[in-house]
């Protein structure tokens, strides 16, 4: 057996049905599209969307949600992630190199679960105030990196 003989099962498949080829088809004069009419002449072609007169479906269907089109977007990483990482200064380079930033681009966030034994300096775009008072309690610092398209009034 090779491809060249596969052919489907007996009773499997049918002949498609050919419309429009006289009375001795069984579906002559009309071809089965009905008397006359838009949807009886060649060139019709209806859209999936259209109801008549009918309010769509589209415009029916309330809207629901916002986006905020300001929203600054972070990756958090959290103290209990970092303090695994043996360096003594944590930039974005160094969460690459250890598989904790997913993207390069994206903004990063320093989260405070977890716990800091030593001193760390940590470069990020953004703490939150538990992360920012554990690293300083524990001798380090936490450095902001002011994020791409901020004000230099922006302080976050």
């Amino acid at each position: 057996m090779n491809l060249s003989n596969i052919k489907p099962s007996s009773g499997s498949t049918k002949n498609r049905k050919r419309v429009g080829r006289g009375p001795g088809s069984g579906h002559g004069k009309q071809s089965t599209q009905g008397a006359k009419g838009q949807k009886g002449s060649s060139g019709y072609k209806s859209r999936s969307w259209s109801e008549g007169g009918q309010m769509p479906l589209q415009r029916r269907i309330p809207k629901r949600g916002f986006r905020n089109l300001f929203r600054v977007d972070y990756q958090e990483i959290n103290l209990e992630a970092l303090a695994k990482i043996d360096a003594p200064e944590i930039n974005l380079d160094t969460l690459k190199a250890n598989g904790l930033l997913k993207r390069h681009n994206k903004l990063v966030k320093i989260l405070g679960d977890g716990e800091v034994s030593k001193a760390l300096t940590i470069k990020a775009h953004a703490f939150s105030a538990s992360a920012k008072e554990k690293i300083e309690k524990a001798g380090g610092k936490a450095e902001l990196i002011t994020r791409p398209g901020a004000s230099k009034d922006d302080k976050k």
